[in-house]
């Protein structure tokens, strides 16, 4: 019983300190923002939605 009551209270410490952890990287990680669209290019030198023969 000497040793019961510490390893109770250690696995329990364990457990809990290792939720946490997994809560705080899975935030930490998430991508929940789309990026910013650079709209400052040069539109005329856009192959988008453009066909290009090459010259000819």
């Amino acid at each position: 019983m000497k040793f019961a009551v510490p390893g109770v209270v250690s696995a329990v410490a364990g457990a809990v300190l290792g939720a946490i952890a997994v809560l705080i990287i899975t935030v930490a990680v998430q991508q929940n923002s789309r990026p910013d669209i650079d709209h400052g290019g040069d539109s005329d030198s856009s192959l988008l939605n453009n066909v290009e023969y090459g010259s000819r």
